[in-house]
């Protein structure tokens, strides 16, 4: 699977690297690009009665008149919609001069209703909100209820943000070239893609030496290469060792679902650290994880002496009093040197909002443990009030940017999570099921992100991972789930990444 994802600035350098290595021209990687969108319709609408190409000034508009020219060829009843004229000289222009479909004016396209439209009016290119003839005619395309194959994105979806600038088509069948746009998972824009095709139209993964992108779709082929897989000489603290801090008598049962994901992503030991208040409760929950009673910051710096725990997991359940963001930070210093990584979660979040600087200084010293944040939007509002206030920022920019001003790994949930990292890699969830919108999955997600990240996987890569690990669990259990079953839910996902891992090094 090719995971990096291409901005459309990108994805113009990949083109023009493309061009100037050869042997295809501007115009061969146009006609590529057409007989590709012409091979999928015929394929899957070999019954329309009639197509429609809707074609822009620009080059994917020129996809669109070789797509008409080719399904004219085989007999299809085409007709071909222009939006103005592409520009003399141009490779558009050559596509429509080859097309020799006369084409009618956008301006009065009219419907039948049973009929498919291709969309080749601006493609993922589109910076600045449709309107005019081009926002009438996809009104009119709904209205008739026409199925829709999109050339690359939708017309009206930003490539870059996924927004939707003005109006946009809600397309059936999205054939993009080569890589994948942000837009493409970002919503809006990846629920009016509908399904989404990568076509390989001859354009060398080579150019990516080039490019160097930095956004990634996020799954297996990203960080399957460092997904821990324990040696015949493991023992349980070599597998990994998670802490859990535990909230009050009335709030255990987060900090619970934390520590049994730790235990399925694969950490060999997981400790629930516990005030003297909630043990007893605890206990009567727990079998094979361990409970440590700690009283103060004195005796978690005893544990963390002496267990030297490689994850831990800190907010689920502990509330949102300011003591809690000072223990946070005393904890950070704590840690330094001792431990590997801190999830920060759930009440964690909230609290850190009076004291983000702090935090991301804590962060930055010498030693410290990497960290992580999971906020769900509400949470990253209150967290990054002034990157959340800029509206032109997409979630994407929005991630990166938090996770550079924090100095860690930034996980920003949702039905399209966000997994950024402070050197500017990013990736993008694509398996998310609204199953997950449960209470207490995102406990689940802390602990296995931590029992990951306890294994020795780098932190990006172990977020990454925890964030699919999650969705795919949820997305076979399927309705019904509640957080409660998400964490032996993991267990066969976990069993076929190990699988494949296993082949892969095998030559299997």
């Amino acid at each position: 699977m090719s995971f990096e994802l291409l901005a459309p600035a990108e994805m113009g350098e990949a083109d023009r690297l493309a061009i100037e290595a050869g042997p295809l021209d501007g115009y061969g990687l146009m006609c590529r690009a057409g007989a590709a969108v012409a091979a999928e319709i015929l394929r899957r609408y070999p019954a329309a009665p009639r197509i429609h190409v809707l074609c822009g000034p620009g080059n994917n508009g020129g996809d669109g008149y070789v797509v008409a020219r080719l399904l004219r060829q085989t007999g299809v009843d085409v007709a071909v919609w222009a939006l103005g004229n592409p520009r003399d000289g141009s490779d558009a222009a050559r596509a429509a001069k080859d097309c020799q479909i006369a084409p009618g004016k956008l301006s009065v396209l009219s419907l039948l209703g049973d009929e498919l439209i291709v969309d080749a009016l601006f493609g993922a290119g589109l910076s600045k909100p449709l309107d005019g003839d081009a926002a009438k005619a996809i009104a009119k395309v709904s209205d008739a209820g026409c199925k829709v194959v999109a050339i690359d994105l939708p017309s009206g979806v930003s490539g870059d943000s996924g927004a939707v600038l003005g109006s946009a088509f809600r397309a059936d069948l999205t054939v993009t070239f080569f890589r994948k746009k942000p837009g493409h998972l970002l919503h809006a824009g990846r629920a009016r893609c509908g399904e989404t095709i990568v076509a390989d139209i001859g354009i060398s993964s080579r150019v990516l030496d080039t490019i160097r992108p930095a956004t990634f779709e996020n799954g297996p082929a990203l960080w399957s290469q460092v997904f821990p897989s324990p040696s015949g000489e493991a023992h349980k603290y070599s597998r990994g060792h998670v802490g859990v801090f535990s909230g009050g008598p009335s709030s255990t049962g987060a900090a619970r679902l934390s520590a049994m994901a730790a235990q399925r992503a694969g950490a060999g030991a997981v400790t629930v650290l516990s005030e003297p208040a909630s043990v007893a409760v605890n206990a009567a929950h727990l079998t094979s994880i361990i409970l440590r009673n700690v009283e103060g910051l004195d005796e978690v710096r005893a544990f963390l002496e002496e267990r030297k725990p490689g994850a831990l997991v800190f907010g689920p359940g502990l509330g949102t009093r300011p003591k809690v963001a000072d223990f946070a930070l005393e904890l950070l210093d704590a840690a330094r040197g001792r431990v590997g990584t801190i999830v920060f979660d759930a009440d964690a979040l909230t609290v850190f909002a009076s004291c983000r600087d702090e935090l991301a200084k804590a962060a930055r010293q010498p030693d410290a443990p990497k960290i992580v944040l999971t906020p769900h939007e509400g949470e990253f509002k209150r967290l990054f009030p002034d990157i959340a206030a800029d509206a032109g920022l997409s979630k994407l920019s929005g991630a990166r940017q938090a996770a550079e001003l924090i100095g860690g790994v930034v996980i920003y949930k949702g039905p399209d999570t966000v997994i950024a990292a402070p050197d500017g890699r990013a990736a993008i969830n694509s398996n998310g099921v609204p199953w997950l919108a449960t209470a207490g999955s995102g406990d689940v997600l802390a602990g296995i992100v931590a029992g990951l990240a306890a294994q020795g996987m780098p932190v990006f890569e172990a977020a990454a991972a925890g964030v699919w690990i999650h969705a795919e669990a949820a997305g076979r259990f399927g309705p019904g789930l509640i957080a409660e079953d998400l964490p032996a839910a993991t267990i066969p996902v976990v069993r076929d990444i190990l699988a494949k891992q296993s082949a892969l090094r095998s030559g299997a």
